[in-house]
Formats: C-alpha cells, structure tokens, sequence
C-alpha cells in the first residue's frame, strides 16, 4: 500500500498562486491513479483534479479548469497541484489521494488512500 503525506498550503491573497505537493511511499505514483479532492465548511467532498498512472493523462473540474494543474514527478514520487489565479471560493482543506488504475477518477469512494488534507485559505 502507499501512504501519502501533503505538504504546502496556508494563506494566500485572492489572485495569488501556490502549489501543494503529495509524497508518496511504499508505492511508486505510477502505480495509482492521483486525486486532488477538497472540502469546504459545510460542504462536501469535491473532485477537483487527477492524474492517470498508466498514461499520465489529466482531469479536472469545470470549477478549477484553466487555473489549477496537477503533474506527477515519478523521481521524486511526488504529485502536486498548482493553483493559480486563487479565488475566495477555492478556500477549503485539500486532500490528495490514490486509487488502484482505471478507477471512476471523479468518484471519491473510488481512492483508497488519503493524505493527511492541508488547509487553503485565500482572502478577498
């Protein structure tokens, strides 16, 4: 099984950018299918971003199209998000996660393994 520790995050003024990072062990990324879900307040869990292992094809929701990209770097065994252009109504607790291959990407329940979740909070 891999285990998954999230690293960047914080406080960051609307319009700004930052990158959050997902290390992995015990598997290699390349063997899972990568998610980005977060959840605001009040809120339910939502996709935002994943990346094939097989393939390194990427997804994402219509919501963060255009400002957010999620890569692999298979030597570092490391997935990031990087968000640009960041709005008051991106502030949640991000979470990255790993699914066996060929899995519903958008789906949630379909990850196995979950980081530890790191907090965004953009003001206006």
């Amino acid at each position: 099984q891999v285990q998954l520790v999230q690293s960047g995050g914080g406080l960051v003024q609307a319009g700004g950018s930052l990158t959050l990072s997902c290390a992995a062990s015990g598997r290699t990324i390349s063997s899972y299918d990568m998610g980005w879900f977060r959840q605001a307040p009040g809120k339910e869990r939502e996709f935002v971003a994943a990346i094939r292992g097989s393939a390194g094809s990427t997804y994402y929701a219509d919501s963060v199209k255009g400002r957010f990209t999620i890569s692999g770097d298979n030597a570092k065994n490391t997935v990031y998000l990087h968000i640009v252009s960041l709005k008051p109504e991106d502030t949640a607790v991000y979470y990255c996660a790993a699914a066996h291959l060929g899995v519903v990407l958008f789906m949630a329940s379909r990850y196995n393994y979950w980081g530890q979740g790191t907090q965004v909070t953009v003001s206006s």
